[in-house]
């Protein structure tokens, strides 16, 4: 017989798809437009193999993010601790999690590739959303175009794993079809993907050769050039400007706790635990040195 004392656990794959409901509950209780990416919708739409989503992603517009966040904080979730350093990367969400869930929340006001002013971004993508029924409630999803705008440009920062390469090509068949080919490129360049896509739109998006290519931000650059963190703050460190750079300096040798909180939330922060996770910290930067010196060279070039 079961105890009924015994509290039921949640797996990922229910976590994720209760999340999603739990999420467009909170948006429309606020009045909140809010859309769904990623996730298990992507392998609905048959624009991902089948695989178990760990979190659950949602786009909200950035006067918005404070408002949904709040919300979520309200009903027991909890952000995440983040690394102060937005100048390596520019953050792009926000996380939150929850002890009772077994899978986080990431609520994303701008994304990464998409050169337009966020505020801008977000009406045209939401021009671009439909109706999906999931976990027994209508939430809003990114259109197929739209999808596989997003899916590349996640795959396109990291093209080096064989996972993404595999994304790659299963969207570059669907972009190469021409019902699907001119409505990415719309919204490539309506969103100021277009320096982004190029990889993946250049060769299938019929008279490609006519199109005008924008020089990609360096934020993007950055993010396909560098493959060690080291690297990272070091082009940070370089392209920043003379008085930010004492301050950078600063938080690349002495982090502050929340670095190795943002790492990992159960770091221990004791003395000795932090004296433990510097040296680990440096000894992690000398093992990487090689790979930095290629990213280096790569970005010099």
């Amino acid at each position: 017989m079961n105890n009924p004392n015994e509290n039921t656990e949640l797996s990922v794959a229910e976590g994720v798809l209760l999340g999603h409901a739990l999420v467009a509950r909170v948006a429309a209780e606020l009045g909140v437009r809010a859309f769904f990416i990623k996730g298990p919708v992507s392998v609905l739409q048959g624009l991902r193999k089948p695989k178990t989503s760990g979190d659950v992603d949602v786009f909200v517009s950035p006067q918005d993010l404070d408002a949904v966040v709040g919300a979520l904080q309200e009903k027991g979730w909890r952000k995440r601790p983040v690394d102060p350093d937005s100048k390596t990367f520019p953050k792009h969400s926000v996380t939150v999690d929850h002890p009772e869930w077994p899978c986080c929340i990431d609520v994303h006001f701008r994304f990464p590739g998409m050169e337009a002013p966020a505020a801008d971004c977000f009406e045209t993508m939401w021009a671009n959303t439909e109706q999906f029924a999931l976990a027994g409630q209508d939430i809003r999803v990114p259109s197929k175009p739209l999808a596989i705008l997003i899916l590349a440009l996640h795959a396109l920062r990291s093209s080096q794993l064989p996972a993404r390469r595999d994304e790659l090509n299963l969207l570059s068949g669907f972009v190469s079809q021409r019902s699907m080919a001119l409505p990415v490129l719309d919204l490539s360049v309506r969103t100021g993907s277009l320096a982004a896509m190029r990889p993946l739109l250049q060769d299938v998006v019929p008279n490609s050769e006519g199109l005008v290519w924008p020089e990609p931000s360096a934020e993007w650059r950055n993010r396909l050039l560098v493959q060690e963190l080291g690297s990272a703050r070091i082009m940070a460190l370089v392209q920043a400007r003379w008085q930010d750079k004492p301050l950078l300096l600063w938080r690349a040798v002495f982090p502050p706790r929340a670095a190795f909180l943002a790492g990992n939330i159960y770091s221990d922060m004791s003395l000795k635990g932090l004296l433990v996770q510097h040296a680990a910290r440096w000894s992690r930067f000398l093992r990487a040195l090689p790979k930095i010196a290629r990213d280096l060279k790569r970005y010099r070039g």
